[in-house]
């Protein structure tokens, strides 16, 4: 099968769709683009389903060189036969190219190969080919004594033989399979603490589940793979794995010989031993390991990824004058404000924690931050000292009666974003740190305007993420980032060179260019003098120009996710129905209902494009302008503080998802630290993953079912109770 048909077949799609897609790479088109605004010729596909596209169209180009390559090499051996080639030819996986072109291979010195220069494979063919032999065994070794050769005796040739026979049999293709396939389904692995560890209380704890655990290779969960990893590198614990031994030796010889009674049974019974211990399990073994953290670290991968797409898709909190707080102690506190742009307006430092105890000294010059710049939010991080700064926080508002209110925000990556040189290059005259408040600050503002700014690995919304593939992790992270930033839109005349970068068809030399053309000819009225910045040409204006709003534009259009290649049918539209374009923002919701009166497949043709396309333009019509994150619900602003002795079993309390990791979720319920809401406790109902309930930025109602103080742990359940507690 051609490639298109074999990805249309695992896809459960049609072959035109997939060399559709194909073609649209061919010419440079991103994925976003794709997904957006050429559905007319994909039918529609998402764009997880274009980057499936693209991955395995990549896999298998890569497949298809490495067949030509192996069939090369062993064609130049003389060794190709046509059924060797046709079960190359006919191979899915990569991996079942190498297990075929393994007896070819160029080789370093092996036994099996030391033997065969000593002119023993003719004497291993023998015992191979022979079955039935009536030949004495020792008599016929005999021939094979070569002093020059240094095989001295009868003994050491059959040795000899028996080391090429091992490596012939390791070397099948299906011998290797049915190891492999047993392993990996009827395998058990386990891990045993290593005694002479020197081991820390917390490592202790944080293995201790793995000091001595079995589970079967079929039924490992991915948190439990890169865990047991980690403890294998850190040197905590041995990984080992465990299988059906007699089984397996028995299947090898029925897959490897074509007979099942030899006058040399015992003889290959013992190579078949020696071929398995010493060759194949040791090969298979890795090989299986490999396949475990692979998947792992995908899953781990994906994980992170759903992770981060939730947190940088959450509402902003827009048109409100924000206090930053980035808490410490021997530092003290950095405070900074912005105004509803996002702009700096001042900051200062406090010190209201130890060592310096200057707790009313620093009330008061909060006090007088919120009250000169009208502070509606403080954001506090929730790094060192955040619970000490938010009850100092929630005790200056109910004294002061101020209508404010403050929330908790991930600090994550904001000191790797304040030692950069972009966050130098907005603010050359602040120090690190005010530069990491401003940018807590921010985050409420317009969260995925500031996160693009930071390396989304520092963002901490995974598990195990420094354990992974980092290529494979970087890559897949930046996919989430770009589809977010596509996803939300930008606004052309107010966003960053860090923001600009991720719009389909720009990169960082095209983002800063259109900020120093904006900054010299001031805002952009219209998205077509974007050609007019230096190196923006046609494609990349085709590619990147429905993604930029222009809320102010001369156009309304300008200010929807309506392509400029579409704003001809797009008035066409409009004037069949007679709506100027001015009025869109009054009448566009109601155009649908009159293009769906009228028939949605007759106006596409009357204007001139197809069915999906208008449908694209109808929705954004009825609503110009609009965010999508704000259809998501609002980050929890609190006025008053809980501290874990507050707390009581049985409670209920309104809390925030910050992260969803295998096993459950961690929640945000106002104390200083978060709560595990296990996966157990979320539904009654059997669900394989967390993700098929929550997501990150979920306000949930949880209750308290254990507290475990000394510990710092709160056990959370979603499952309904009978509670006499309830706390918003």
């Amino acid at each position: 099968m051609t490639i298109p048909k074999i990805i249309a077949k695992e896809l459960n799609i049609s072959k035109t769709q997939v060399a559709s897609v194909l073609n649209l790479f061919e010419d440079e088109a991103t994925v976003p683009f794709i997904a957006r605004y050429r559905k007319e010729k994909t039918g529609g596909l998402d764009e997880e389903v274009l980057r499936a596209i693209q991955e395995r169209h990549t896999y298998l180009i890569l497949l298809e060189e490495r067949k030509e390559t192996v069939l090369k090499s062993i064609e130049e051996q003389g060794k190709l036969t046509e059924e060797l080639k046709s079960k190359i030819i006919a191979a899915e996986k990569l991996q079942t190219v190498e297990d075929l072109y393994l007896p070819y291979k160029p080789k370093r010195k092996t036994r099996g190969t030391i033997a065969k220069a000593k002119g023993l494979e003719p004497l291993a063919l023998f015992i191979l080919q022979n079955p039935n032999s009536d030949i004495n065994l020792k008599t016929k070794c005999s021939e094979f004594i070569d002093a020059e050769k240094e095989v001295a005796d009868a003994d050491e040739a059959l040795k000899g033989a028996r080391d090429i026979i091992a490596e012939m049999i390791s070397e099948t293709a299906e011998v290797r399979n049915v190891v492999r396939k047993n392993v990996l389904n009827s395998g058990k692995i386990s891990s045993q603490k290593v005694k002479k560890a020197e081991e820390t209380k917390k490592k202790k704890d944080v293995y201790e589940i793995y000091h001595e655990f079995e589970i079967d290779v079929n039924k490992i969960k991915p948190h439990q793979v890169l865990a047991m990893v980690r403890g294998e590198k850190e040197k905590f614990l041995s990984v080992s794995f465990g299988v059906d031994k007699p089984t397996i030796l028995s299947e090898i010889f029925q897959t490897y010989f074509e007979y099942d009674e030899s006058v040399f049974k015992t003889i290959l019974e013992e190579t078949v031993n020696e071929s398995y211990t010493r060759l194949i399990f040791p090969a298979i073994e890795r090989e299986v390991r490999n396949i475990l953290i692979e998947k792992s670290e995908l899953h781990a991968i994906e994980i992170f990824a759903k992770n981060l797409r939730q947190l940088l898709l959450q509402p902003p909190i827009s048109g409100n004058i924000i206090l930053g707080i980035d808490p410490g102690f021997v530092s003290g506190s950095k405070i900074a404000v912005i105004d509803k742009t996002g702009k700096y307006l001042a900051g200062e430092t406090i010190y209201p924690h130890p060592p310096q105890k200057k707790y009313e000294q620093a009330k008061s010059t909060l006090l007088e931050f919120i009250n000169k710049y009208n502070v509606n939010i403080i954001a506090i991080g929730n790094g060192t000292a955040s619970r000490e700064t938010e009850l100092m926080v929630a005790e200056l508002i109910k004294e002061n009666n101020l209508d404010c209110h403050y929330l908790i925000v991930s600090e994550a990556g904001a000191s790797v974003y304040s030692a950069s040189p972009l966050a130098k290059e907005e603010f050359p005259d602040l120090e690190a740190s005010q530069r990491g408040n401003i940018s807590i600050a921010r985050r409420v503002l317009d969260p995925l305007a500031e996160l693009v700014k930071i390396d989304p690995k520092a963002i901490g919304v995974g598990l195990y993420q420094h354990d992974v593939n980092q290529k494979q992790l970087s890559k897949k992270l930046d996919e989430v980032v770009e589809s977010c930033v596509n996803f939300v839109g930008v606004d052309l005349n107010t966003a960053s060179a860090s923001l600009l970068t991720y719009v389909s068809g720009l990169n960082k030399r095209l983002a800063k260019r259109i900020v120093e053309a904006r900054n010299k000819r001031g805002k952009f009225s219209e998205r077509n003098q974007l050609l007019e910045v230096p190196g923006l040409g046609e494609k990349t204006y085709e590619q990147a120009a429905g993604f930029l709003k222009i809320p102010d534009g001369n156009n309304p259009l300008e200010n929807t996710f309506i392509h400029p290649e579409s704003y001809q049918a797009t008035t066409k539209l409009l004037n069949l129905f007679n709506i100027e374009i001015d009025n869109i923002s009054e009448k566009g919701s109601s155009l649908k209902l009159v293009v769906d009166n009228k028939g949605i497949l007759k106006v596409a043709k009357q204007i001139g494009i197809g069915e999906l396309t208008l449908k694209d333009i109808l929705e954004n019509l009825s609503k110009p302008g609009r965010d999508p994150r704000d259809e998501a619900p609002k980050p929890i602003l609190r006025a008053d503080v809980l501290s874990i002795n507050d707390l009581q079993k049985g409670m209920v309390l309104k809390g925030t998802v910050r992260n969803v990791v295998d096993f459950g979720a961690f929640v945000d319920i106002g104390v200083k630290h978060d709560g595990l809401l296990h996966i157990s406790k979320i539904t009654k109902r059997f669900i394989k993953h967390p993700m098929e309930i929550l997501k990150v930025g979920d306000i949930i109602d949880v209750t308290i079912i254990n507290i475990e103080k000394e510990k710092s742990r709160i056990s959370l359940s979603m499952l309904k109770s009978k509670s006499k507690y309830h706390i918003l």
